[in-house]
């Protein structure tokens, strides 16, 4: 059966790009609303918006035929998934004046479950990853001084929750691993003027809805914009993060570079490094581990319907204090962690109107025998997204 089943699907994979045609997307907007076109009829200001979406992924080396290691929202093994059904309703401010707005996005399925935030529960597949108010005091700028409260997606990285706004389907491992998903806070936020903005946030911790500490955390990003086809943002982050700990901070960067090459490639670079004090939730309780990872993405658009993704990423989790144990991944020996990698290549196909359908396949590798007894796997993936 398996057998079968992988036939199936790699011919599928190699069909479908000659049948079909695609673009990429060419930005990863944190705000699925900003893309979306015709909503449905609201009360004068608000918006609505989101995506529907599915998905199917097959591993030859899968944990117990059930369990694709280290991997999220594709962690399933020779499973169809009702991933996500996103419902988002906005209401804009003016940065002109002073204004309030708002902006939600419910997310139920099965990328839900492992999104959700401590000390929030809607069940086990569902979730409400942005649920924030702004309020815009006006600025000589025109572009307004932003004061948000609520739960708000990370300021780092390439890659955002919702997958249709990323340039490959799967998520790389500086998304699963390096980074928080949201935080619930207050973050101030300005753009100086086209060539800087800024955001900085107090919040309860990394996907923390209750805080699991008597401490806050705080991060805080620089986005410099040299011209209209190149973007650096710097991202820095210092905390407790551990339950009952105020003490052990956690604190590292993080950088992308975003740069447009000619009307049709984009690039992006990332690169990460964390650090955390000893506490008794690290693999090793009487020193700090650490952590860091680069990553390297890149788009092209051969027409108006059909794009290519690809990307590839290297961490090094050097104590295994980001993934020992988790997602499949064995428990580790005392004081070793691993190095892991992935490369992917992502087909973005847009041949039917609002629709996207991304055929992938993925190569993974660690230092550890992770993949059912091997050091590395290969993955074929298809996701299918309806866009409204």
């Amino acid at each position: 059966m398996k057998h079968i089943t992988t036939i199936a699907l790699g011919t599928l994979w190699l069909v479908a790009p000659a049948a079909l045609a695609a673009q990429t997307a060419t930005s990863a907007s944190h705000d699925t609303a900003d893309a979306k076109a015709d909503p449905a009829p609201l009360p004068a200001g608000f918006k609505l918006s989101g995506f529907a979406e599915g998905s199917y992924a097959y591993s030859g080396r899968s944990v117990g035929d059930t369990t694709i290691v280290g991997r999220l929202y594709d962690r399933l093994q020779n499973r169809f998934m009702l991933n996500a059904l996103a419902v988002v309703l906005d209401k804009p401010y003016d940065p002109a004046k002073f204004s309030a707005g708002f902006h939600s996005e419910l997310l139920l399925g099965q990328d839900a479950t492992l999104i959700k935030s401590g000390g929030f529960d809607l069940g086990a597949q569902a979730d409400l990853p942005h649920l924030y108010v702004t309020l815009n005091i006006p600025t000589a700028s025109g572009n307004g001084l932003q004061i948000k409260a609520g739960r708000m997606v990370t300021l780092m990285g390439v890659e955002v929750i919702e997958t249709i706004a990323n340039p490959n389907w799967s998520e790389a491992n500086q998304f699963i691993y390096v980074e928080n998903f949201t935080g619930l806070g207050v973050s101030v936020e300005t753009r100086f003027s086209q060539y800087v903005d800024a955001q900085f946030r107090v919040i309860n911790g990394w996907d923390q809805v209750s805080d699991n500490n008597t401490h806050k955390s705080l991060m805080g990003r620089v986005g410099l914009y040299p011209d209209t086809l190149t973007s650096i943002g710097l991202v820095g982050y210092w905390g407790p993060e551990e339950a009952g700990n105020d003490t052990a901070n956690r604190y590292g960067v993080n950088g992308v570079i975003w740069r447009k090459l000619g009307a049709k490639v984009n690039v992006w670079l990332q690169g990460d490094y964390g650090r955390e004090q000893a506490n008794a939730a690290l693999p090793v309780a009487t020193q700090d581990a650490q952590w860091w990872a680069a990553g390297a993405w890149v788009t092209y658009d051969f027409s108006s319907s059909l794009g290519l993704a690809l990307r590839g990423d290297y961490m090094n989790d050097e104590n295994g204090a980001r993934t020992n144990g988790v997602l499949g991944f064995p428990a580790f020996p005392a004081n070793a962690g691993q190095k892991l990698g992935s490369g992917t290549a992502t087909l973005n196909i847009r041949a039917w109107p609002s629709a996207v359908v991304r055929p992938e396949v993925r190569y993974d590798r660690s230092t550890l025998a992770a993949f059912d007894g091997k050091k590395d796997q290969v993955t074929l993936a298809l996701g299918v997204a309806y866009l409204y």
